[in-house]
């Protein structure tokens, strides 16, 4: 079979992506961004002969067969849309849509092509989340009730970095990041382990600003916000999403009617596994706590891949689908990646109404593509230059200080 030809659009986060393409033995073919910096780095990593493009549209036009989109957080979907229309694969990062006008958009474009599309949610894949839903599957937890997950990532309200690298120009995302809408890692890791799609959500925010003198162009004041779906199923899912508490960590608890296991806060890579005394399996340790080990093929490409793992088996996903001409099991699958989305948009509508439930759509379902197919709510600056119309912030009125852009604005000029 001749190689899987795969452009690449937004080449820093791609690169990393594009990295494990390479080793599963597909082609780069083709890169697109602005950036020349990156993209002379990833010429120098990749080959010097690949193509490079500004302009989307002509990417797209060069000869490929997939497409890895790592573009900016609040714009993958129409991209995607273009992609599915000349039925290029594609593997969209997180999340899949930003309004719920654009999921619709995006589910009618999947349905008339002949491509896969994969979200690109790599944290069902690291080792202890794999752990946690063999033990799930195995059934000896009963019936699961309730799971809860955090995605933890702080980092100080001075660090330069954090600035330059992460929020480099003052319209940027993540500058205007709900505290719902960074979701994935948390939500994509239950639903892979436990099967349950969320229902319903609802959710609340926690203010706390960045200091009076840091340097930040940052509308959000908020540092976290929980997150509750009712599921399918009747289980309950208690997740942050970007949420920026004291000490980082990203766990998950999955809680049955026999028992329960959890990766451990703080030492992320151990399993705590335990079950009531009378519910307690044959020849099993109560309260056991252990480090797994990787049971794959190719584990030892694995423990060298990023995101513990998650990158090479996400690309490894993608490939196998595209050669087999399946689709990608939930919660990578289309109609899961705009689940996941809406839970994150209808979570901070629910936030900026007080906690008020929202009905969480499935676009299989042509009605409730009616309701949302007009639907544009964004709290992102467009590319076009259009100001968002909903708030970022559970305090709306909350904005950086003259100082703290004036401190902003000098951090970026170092």
């Amino acid at each position: 079979m001749e190689k899987i030809r795969v452009g690449v659009f937004g080449v820093y986060r791609g690169l990393y992506l594009a990295r494990e393409f390479v080793r599963l033995g597909a082609e780069i073919v083709a890169l697109c961004d602005v950036n020349e910096p990156r993209i002379a780095a990833a010429k120098a990593e990749l080959g010097e002969d690949i193509a490079v493009y500004k302009d989307f549209d002509e990417f797209l036009n060069h000869p490929m067969d997939a497409v890895i989109l790592t573009n900016n957080f609040s714009q993958h979907a129409p991209y995607a849309v273009k992609c599915l229309e000349k039925n290029i694969h594609v593997l969209s990062e997180c999340i899949s849509n930003a309004t719920m006008g654009e999921a619709v958009a995006l589910v009618r474009a999947f349905e008339k092509s002949n491509a896969v599309y994969m979200m690109g949610e790599n944290y069902p894949h690291s080792l202890t989340c794999t752990e946690l839903r063999k033990i799930a599957k195995g059934g000896t937890l009963g019936k699961i009730l309730f799971a809860e997950a955090e995605y933890n990532h702080p980092f100080s309200d001075y660090d330069p970095a954090a600035v330059k690298i992460l929020m480099f120009h003052p319209k940027h995302w993540r500058n205007f990041l709900p505290k719902t809408y960074y979701l994935t890692h948390s939500l994509g890791p239950v639903m892979y382990m436990t099967g349950a799609t969320p229902k319903k959500v609802t959710a609340f925010a926690m203010f706390d600003p960045p200091a009076k003198d840091a340097p930040t162009a940052c509308y959000v004041g908020d540092k976290a916000a929980n997150i509750t779906t009712q599921n399918d199923d009747g289980s309950v899912f208690r997740m942050t999403a970007f949420s920026q508490f004291g000490g980082p960590n990203s766990s998950v608890r999955l809680c049955g009617t026999k028992g329960q296991v959890e990766n451990i806060r703080g030492f992320q890579d151990r399993i705590l596994l335990r079950y009531n005394p009378w519910d307690l399996p044959e020849n099993t340790e109560n309260n056991k706590i252990y480090t797994p080990e990787w049971d794959d093929k190719d584990a030892e490409l694995i423990k060298t891949s990023e995101h513990g793992g998650g990158d090479f088996k996400t690309v490894r996903l993608f490939l196998e689908c595209i050669k087999e001409k399946k689709q990608p099991p939930m919660p990578f699958d289309v109609y899961s990646a705009t689940t996941m989305s809406s839970v994150a948009i209808l979570g901070w509508r629910s936030v900026l109404e007080g906690g008020k439930p929202y009905d969480v759509p499935d676009f299989r379902k042509e009605e409730d593509r009616k309701k949302y197919e007009n639907d544009r709510l964004t709290p992102f600056w467009g590319t076009d230059g259009s100001a968002p119309n909903i708030p970022c912030c559970s305090h709306p009125e909350y904005k950086p200080s003259e100082k703290q852009m004036e401190l902003y604005f000098e951090e970026l000029a170092k």
